[in-house]
C-alpha cells in the first residue's frame, strides 16, 4: 500500500516529534510505502492534501489530533483528484476525540497503523457547514456559544492534557450567560434562549466528553445538542455528566437528530469545529451521507 501521511510533528505538545521515527520504523514495517509530509503551520495540512494528486495512493493518513484529522478532510474535499482514497487516523494529539470511534487510546499508534494495513475500510457521514461563504467540513462536531468561550480558553491550558477543558469551563463559568437562538431543523423554525449548540457527527469531544452518545457514523443524520438557560450551579453539575453522556437527561438539554440545521445567535460568535477556532454564526449544518471511506477495524 502506498500512503500518503500528513504529519503533524507539534501534535501532543511536541510528543508527536519524539514519536516520528517510530512511527516511520512502524510503517517500514508493516510493508507501507508511505510518504510523510510535515507540517509546520496552521491549515497547512489542508494546503499540502488540497495540492496533491490522490489518485497517486492508497490512502490517505492524518497523523496528529482531531485539529489535524479535521485539516486533512478539509483538503481532501478541496482536491481536485478524481479518485480519492479512504482516509485512516494515527493519533498522537492533544485532543483525539475520532480515536475513541476507532477504539484506540492515545498510545494506540501501532493499533492504528495495524487497522490501515489491514486494508478495510467502511463508508462514514460527513458534516459539512457554510459559515462567513466559507464551506468546511468535519467527521467530529462542532460547537458554538459557550463551549467555544471554553475552547478558546483551553488553547494556552493544552500542556495540561484533557484537564485543560475542565479548568477552562471553571474559568468561563462566571461569564455564564443566555442569548437568543433560531435553530432552523429541517424546516422547522425553533426559538430558544440557549447557552450552547453541539453540531455533532460522532459522539466524543476532547476526547473524554460523551457529548453526542447517540450518534452514528453512517445514519444520515447530524445529532444536535441544545442546552437552554441555565444556573451556574447547575451547569457545573451538568458538565461533570457529559463524560458518560447522561447530561441528555437533563431538562435543560434538548437532543434532535437532523439531516439539515442551521443556527443563529443574538449575538454572532465563532465557531469550535473539531478543536479549531474559525468561522462565526449564522451557519448552516448538513450531513452528507456516507460520503467518504475511512479505514477501520475488521
Amino acid at each position: 500500500m502506498k500512503l500518503l501521511v500528513i504529519y503533524n510533528p507539534q501534535a501532543g505538545n511536541g510528543r508527536a516529534k519524539i514519536l516520528l521515527p517510530q512511527v516511520r520504523q512502524y510503517l517500514n514495517e508493516k510493508g507501507l510505502d508511505a510518504e510523510l509530509l510535515l507540517t509546520d503551520r496552521p491549515a497547512h495540512a489542508v494546503e499540502l492534501v488540497a495540492e496533491s494528486d490522490l489518485s497517486r495512493y492508497d490512502g490517505l493518513i492524518a497523523s496528529g489530533g482531531d485539529g489535524t484529522l479535521f485539516e486533512v478532510v478539509n483538503g481532501y474535499y478541496q482536491c481536485n483528484s478524481e479518485k480519492k482514497p479512504p482516509i485512516g487516523l494515527i493519533p498522537n494529539g492533544t485532543g483525539n476525540a475520532f480515536m475513541k470511534e476507532l477504539q484506540l487510546q492515545k498510545s494506540d499508534w501501532r493499533k492504528a497503523i495495524d487497522i490501515i494495513a489491514s486494508n478495510h475500510s467502511r463508508p462514514l457521514d460527513v458534516g459539512r457547514f457554510v459559515s462567513q461563504n466559507q464551506t468546511h467540513h468535519f467527521l467530529n462536531i462542532v460547537g458554538m456559544g459557550f463551549v467555544t468561550d471554553v475552547a478558546q480558553a483551553a488553547i494556552p491550558l493544552k500542556w495540561m492534557g484533557n484537564a485543560a477543558y475542565t479548568v477552562a469551563t471553571l474559568q468561563k463559568l462566571i461569564n455564564l450567560k443566555a442569548q437568543k437562538m433560531v435553530l432552523e431543523i429541517d424546516g422547522k423554525t425553533i426559538e430558544r434562549d440557549g447557552v450552547f449548540v453541539e453540531v455533532a457527527n460522532s459522539r466524543y469531544t476532547g476526547t473524554t466528553f460523551l457529548m453526542a452518545p447517540k450518534a452514528e457514523l453512517d445514519d444520515g443524520l447530524l445529532d444536535v445538542v441544545l442546552l437552554n438557560n441555565v444556573s451556574r450551579l447547575k451547569l457545573l453539575r451538568l458538565f461533570t455528566s457529559i463524560y458518560d453522556g447522561s447530561h441528555i437527561k437533563y431538562p435543560e438539554i434538548e437532543y434532535l437528530q437532523v439531516k439539515k440545521v442551521k443556527v443563529i445567535e443574538e449575538n454572532p460568535g465563532m465557531l469550535i469545529p473539531d478543536g479549531e477556532v474559525m468561522g462565526r454564526t449564522p451557519v448552516e449544518f448538513e450531513c452528507l451521507h456516507k460520503d467518504i471511506e475511512f479505514f477501520w477495524a475488521k
